[in-house]
């Protein structure tokens, strides 16, 4: 007879064109793997066992928010296609997040196919596949987590920056911004801010996909506290 089991499992993996990178959570530890390239996904033992609760996150730039009382969804495609460039091949989805009274609008169309390797992969202790939903979408779920009144929460890689901001409940920025390097990307981070008004220096900013030493060490110049999610 098999040990019960006492206690949750759960492995959270961010996707993007040059890789893959993933947290495990088990009995009340978190261990994480920085950033991995693709030739490694059929050798990595934390993919050949089964978890409690899986997410798979997708760095695509292809998405927008809505708020609920403009959500039609018969008009996914031609909604998000006015804020991102999709082509006519590109498959679109949408995921509710009623906490924000909100839909995530996105297209996991760009040009990988390690998310749905991983998908089919990596699978919950029931079996299921796990659905592969935009970074974005863990970004906004993730905001709670960041416990000052002035939330930050982002990620980046491949040229992108990922930025979701907030005061309290209150969701001020949702957005994804071109960044081909890390100074870009503190650029933008620093211009959504300065806009919002809010003082980095009273702040505290999170990030999803791991920090070079390089880069956090830049960003504590500039923020109360820098903190990997």
């Amino acid at each position: 007879m098999d040990a019960p089991r006492t206690s949750h499992t759960g492995i959270s993996i961010q996707v993007s064109l040059s890789g893959y990178s993933f947290k495990v959570q088990e009995g009340g530890e978190v261990r994480s793997s920085g950033w991995l390239g693709p030739d490694r996904i059929f050798t990595t033992p934390e993919f050949q066992r089964r978890y409690d609760e899986v997410d798979i996150a997708l760095l695509t730039p292809k998405c927008t928010l809505v708020p609920d009382s403009f959500f039609r969804p018969d008009a996914v495609r031609s909604t998000l296609a006015d804020v991102v460039s999709l082509d006519e091949a590109d498959a679109v989805g949408y995921v509710r997040l009623p906490e924000l009274g909100a839909v995530l609008l996105f297209s996991n169309t760009v040009g990988e196919s390690l998310s749905r390797v991983l998908s089919q992969t990596v699978l919950t202790a029931s079996g299921a596949q796990a659905p592969v939903l935009p970074e974005m979408y863990y970004i906004l779920k993730a905001l709670p987590a960041c416990e000052d009144y002035n939330k930050v929460v982002a990620s980046w890689r491949d040229g992108w920056l990922h930025l979701a901001v907030a005061q309290g409940k209150s969701l001020l920025l949702a957005n994804v911004f071109p960044s081909p390097d890390f100074t870009t990307a503190e650029y933008y981070l620093f211009l959504v801010l300065k806009r919002l008004q809010l003082n980095p220096e009273v702040s505290t900013v999170c990030f999803r996909t791991p920090l070079s030493p390089e880069a956090e060490m830049s960003l504590y110049r500039y923020f109360k506290a820098v903190v990997q999610l």
